[in-house]
């Protein structure tokens, strides 16, 4: 007998990146602080449909990635999320957006961001990411 949940949700999520230091949001029900992300949207790559999540859940307008910075998955809804993370660059914060009134947004450092999200496997996506754009940087 299989212990794997029998669905799996696809989903995709962005690391946003201003100024050297990531913006996070609240989870909607349990208030942790995590990416941008949700399920990939049909007729969406999962980059450009991280983004939409990125200015409705963030209000963060900017340029996404193409390039997978890496997965990660966690259980949810019966199932297995696993979530694919994209870089963001992030070139405004809007002052209004969809759901800021169901989210609190911090923009932070990367080590504050790395201790503030519950997944190891996110913390090293957010880790990873940084310490490339610092060597690319300098």
């Amino acid at each position: 007998m299989s212990s794997k949940p029998g669905w799996f949700y696809n989903q995709s999520g962005v690391v946003p990146a201003l100024e050297g230091r990531v913006v996070l949001v609240t989870a909607r029900k349990s208030r942790r602080w995590i990416i941008p992300k949700g399920i990939v949207e049909k007729d969406m790559s999962p980059h450009d449909s991280a983004a939409k999540e990125a200015y409705e859940e963030a209000g963060v307008v900017g340029s996404v990635g193409k390039k997978e910075l890496g997965r990660y998955s966690y259980p949810k809804w019966g199932g297995t999320c696993v979530v694919r993370v994209y870089p963001f660059y992030v070139e405004k914060l809007l002052d209004h957006w969809e759901e800021m009134h169901n989210r609190k947004r911090r923009v932070v450092s990367v080590s504050e961001a790395v201790e503030m999200v519950d997944h190891d496997e996110l913390a090293e996506i957010i880790r990873s990411f940084f310490a490339g754009l610092r060597r690319t940087n300098r």
